[in-house]
């Protein structure tokens, strides 16, 4: 799945010039947890508050809600998701900086992606990314034998095989943390250079 499969497309906006108790109410208005900051020109960029930003920075020093502008307590530029990434990189992303909410955006503002919407609406039960990979693996690995067997190891229809299989391969050590010795082109390749045990012998 991808960040776009589970995202909330009804954004909550706000303006940076609005006060903090604006943000308040709409947020307790629209049942969300942070709002996304409007640009103001083509060139400017989106930014996010918060409730912990109201928390830690407003109400922990019992400012006036009506006096603080969001501007002053936001986050400007925001980290943004690209709507086609996979959700197992959104949810790393969020991992590595702490976040728990960022907008989606693609040229323009399509949604809005929490920690919420990937342990409630994303397929990670039914369908560990892990084991997806693997699978997949296997099944490229057997078709770059064949295009190999079918059309020459040196052609361009099993290089693009045996390409699909790097990635694969290469995707599946950086999900799970284990990188293998060989790859399997590099045993496939030893295989063909290797003459079968009964020629070994008879040498």
């Amino acid at each position: 799945m991808k960040a776009k499969d589970i995202m909330t497309q009804d954004v909550a906006l706000i303006r940076g010039s609005a006060t903090v108790e604006d943000a308040v109410k709409l947020m307790r208005l629209k049942g969300v947890r942070s709002l996304v900051v409007e640009t103001r020109n083509d060139e400017d960029a989106y930014g996010i508050v918060t409730e912990a930003d109201i928390a830690f920075k407003v109400v922990a020093y019992g400012k006036d809600t009506k006096q603080v502008r969001v501007y002053e307590i936001m986050t400007k530029p925001c980290i943004v998701v690209n709507p086609d990434l996979g959700v197992e990189y959104v949810a790393r992303l969020f991992g590595q900086t702490g976040i728990l909410q960022a907008p989606v955006i693609a040229g323009e503002l399509l949604g809005i992606i929490s920690v919420g919407d990937i342990v409630h609406k994303s397929d990670f039960l039914e369908n560990p990314k892990i084991a997806f990979l693997e699978q997949k693996l296997k099944q490229a690995v057997s078709d770059a034998r064949s295009a190999s067997a079918t059309y020459g190891t040196h052609t361009k229809e099993a290089n693009d095989a045996w390409d699909l299989v790097d990635e694969l391969e290469a995707d599946l050590a950086f999900q799970s943390g284990k990188v293998p010795q060989k790859t399997s082109r590099e045993l496939f390749v030893e295989a063909l250079l290797t003459p079968p045990a009964d020629l070994r012998v008879k040498a």
